[in-house]
C-alpha cells in the first residue's frame, strides 16, 4: 500500500511545482506587458533609440525602424533636442545598428547636429554602459528610453543600474507586424531577464551574449 501512495504524492507534488511554475511565468509575461502599455515620457536632454537587427543587406529591420521612428517622432514633439542611436554593428553586417538609425531619422526630417550615435554595443547592457559614458561626455541629466513595448522593463532597469535617470516611451505592440513576433519576444525577454539576473547574483563579467 505503500508504493501507491508515494505515487500519489509524488504526482500532487509535481502538479503542484509545474502549477506554480506556470503562475510565476504568466505572472512575469503580465508585468512585461504592462509595462510595455506604460508611456512615462517627460522633456529630458536626449532620447536613446535602442538598437534592434539588421537585414543581411545594412538595410534597417522592422524592429529597428518603428524604434526609430518613434524617436523622430518625440524629438519633433519638443521632448528632447538631441536623439542617440544606440546599437553596433554585428558581425557579416555592413554597419551598425545606429548607423541605420540615423539614415530613418534623417529621412524623417531631423538635422544631423540633433543625433547622435553610440555604435559600440552588443547588447542592451552595452547600450546602457556606453550611453552613460556619451551622456556624461555632454553632461546631460537624463533621458527618454525608447525600444519595443516588451523590451521596456529589462532595459529600464539595465539603465537604471548604470545611474541613468530616464522615463521610458515605449513603441506600442500593436505596432509590431507579426502577430507571433509578439509572443516570441515576450519568452525571449524572460530568458533575457532571468540570465541579467544570474549575471547579477554571480558576477559574470560576459555584457554581451547574442545580443541579448
Amino acid at each position: 500500500m505503500k508504493q501507491p501512495r508515494q505515487s500519489s504524492r509524488l504526482k500532487r507534488l509535481l502538479f503542484v511545482l509545474v502549477g506554480s511554475i506556470l503562475i510565476y511565468f504568466a505572472a512575469f509575461v503580465a508585468v512585461i506587458h504592462h509595462t510595455g502599455t506604460i508611456d512615462s515620457a517627460a522633456e529630458s536632454d536626449v532620447i536613446i533609440v535602442l538598437g534592434a537587427g539588421l537585414l543581411r543587406d545594412g538595410r534597417p529591420g522592422w524592429a529597428l525602424t518603428r524604434r526609430s521612428l518613434h524617436g523622430a517622432d518625440l524629438w519633433q514633439a519638443g521632448m528632447a533636442p538631441f536623439v542617440l542611436c544606440a546599437g553596433g554593428k554585428a558581425d557579416d553586417y555592413p554597419r551598425s545598428e545606429a548607423a541605420a538609425c540615423r539614415e530613418v531619422l534623417l529621412q524623417r526630417g531631423l538635422p544631423s547636429r540633433a543625433i547622435l550615435l553610440e555604435d559600440r554595443s552588443r547588447s542592451t547592457e552595452e547600450n546602457a554602459i556606453f550611453s552613460r559614458r556619451i551622456l556624461d561626455e555632454l553632461s546631460f541629466a537624463d533621458a527618454i528610453l525608447v525600444s519595443d513595448s516588451y523590451h521596456m522593463l529589462r532595459a529600464s532597469w539595465l539603465f537604471q543600474m548604470q545611474g541613468i535617470e530616464s522615463t521610458s516611451s515605449p513603441v506600442p505592440a500593436s505596432r509590431i507586424r507579426h502577430r507571433l513576433s509578439y509572443p516570441y519576444s515576450l519568452l525571449r525577454e524572460i530568458l533575457a531577464f532571468h540570465w541579467q539576473f544570474l549575471k547579477e547574483v554571480f558576477q559574470i563579467p560576459l555584457t554581451h551574449l547574442n545580443g541579448v
